[in-house]
């Protein structure tokens, strides 16, 4: 039984190297010639890492994560604590570590893991056809793949999204602009080990510890869409969104680099509740596109190739009969990733200022115990616990 999996991301990978667990023989191929992902870090929370764990990538999770130990939010101007905490309560609770980890170095823990000479990179998909018997992909220099069933995992501008839907899905701006990179673990800044976050204004800045004693940041601004900013004036641009804000800030912005820092306009879209069309399947960004706001993007993917290789490989009705049931088992967890994730992008970007202003103040009289227990819910939420 052979796998086709377009898309050598996150979730593509994750569903290779889960199915292949399972006795089924896969081939990736992948669009772009050489991976650079988008974005510097991904938080992966222990419902990710549970189903790493599964896939046989434990250890190799924890070598290349960042120990994050305790979370606090700080006042813009002055950085008076506003909450602080210890993340020991969630570790004790769901059984796991939160590991934020650079995506380019989880990108190639998860390649080398499958065999990065297996991967056919610079493969983009144009078609694909379906019958009882079957798959058949088309690619761009006109080459073809078959296969018994198809995985998409080819990202929030999949190609495969609309032969499964018969329609477009159409991204939707979520209305702030994210600035993301990694720096040296500065003391000045940030606590080493931990989650550390300015809020203010409707903005943020949030730095997480990851591998080799460097900080992933990130600055959230809240901009109309399609603002005609550059890296020539990245940092001028930062320092007049975040005039006024406290020095730990300031220091952020001079020690950046600007050619290693990202600028990406957040969008989502709209969940939808079709992944599956006959032997055909969506996966990952592919399937439910988020915001970043609760950190679960990567997660879901990942949480998605271990609910898709279990129902395959338990199942005994045919490929098709599993991939309903697989859409069945995510549609519902995924859809509530993703109306959490805006929920929680309103809050923080001030869609609604007489909310967001409430929220600063509840962070005030915050002991840890409110934010811990939705990030349980969330992660309790997970395929396996």
């Amino acid at each position: 039984m052979k796998a086709i999996v377009i898309g050598a991301g996150i979730g593509g990978m994750s569903s290779a190297i889960a199915l292949e667990k399972k006795g089924f023989s896969t081939q990736v191929f992948e669009a772009v010639k050489e991976m650079k992902p988008v974005g510097a870090a991904i938080s992966i929370w222990p419902n990710g890492v549970k189903c790493l764990n599964a896939l046989g990538m434990g250890e190799k999770i924890k070598a290349i994560g960042g120990d994050m130990r305790t979370m606090a939010y700080f006042d813009y101007r002055n950085a008076s604590p506003l909450t602080q905490f210890s993340m020991a309560p969630l570790v004790q609770r769901v059984g796991e570590k939160p590991y934020p980890v650079v995506r380019a170095e989880l990108q190639n823990m998860l390649i080398d893991h499958y065999g990065k000479s297996r991967i056919q990179f610079g493969m983009r998909l144009v078609a694909i056809d379906q019958n009882s018997e079957g798959v058949t992909v088309t690619f761009e220099d006109g080459s073809q793949a078959q296969g018994d069933f198809l995985i998409a995992a080819d990202g929030t501008h999949s190609v495969a999204r609309p032969y499964v839907l018969e329609k477009a899905a159409p991204r939707r701006y979520a209305g702030y602009v994210n600035w993301n990179g990694l720096v040296a673990v500065d003391e000045a800044i940030a606590p080493a080990s931990q989650w550390t976050t300015y809020v203010g204004e409707g903005k943020r800045v949030s730095l997480m510890p990851v591998s080799e004693q460097r900080f992933y940041f990130f600055f959230d601004v809240p901009l109309p869409l399609g603002l005609a900013e550059n890296r020539e004036t990245l940092k001028a641009d930062l320092k007049n969104y975040f005039a006024g804000w406290c020095p730990a800030v300031q220091t952020l912005i001079d020690t950046l680099d600007v050619s290693t820092t990202n600028r990406v306009e957040i969008h989502d879209i709209d969940p939808f509740d079709q992944f599956v069309k006959g032997r055909v399947a969506l996966l990952g960004d592919a399937a439910h596109s988020t915001t970043p706001d609760i950190g679960q993007g990567g997660c879901a993917a990942i949480e998605d190739a271990v609910v898709l290789a279990e129902i395959l490989a338990s199942h005994s009705l045919g490929i098709e009969d599993s991939l309903q049931r697989y859409q069945q088992r995510r549609t519902v967890r995924t859809r509530d990733l993703v109306l959490k994730a805006r929920k929680r992008c309103e809050v923080t970007h001030a869609v609604n200022p007489q909310q967001t202003e409430a929220w600063y103040q509840e962070l005030r009289s915050e002991t840890g115990e409110r934010i811990l227990a939705g990030l349980c819910e969330t992660i309790e939420g997970g395929p396996l616990g």
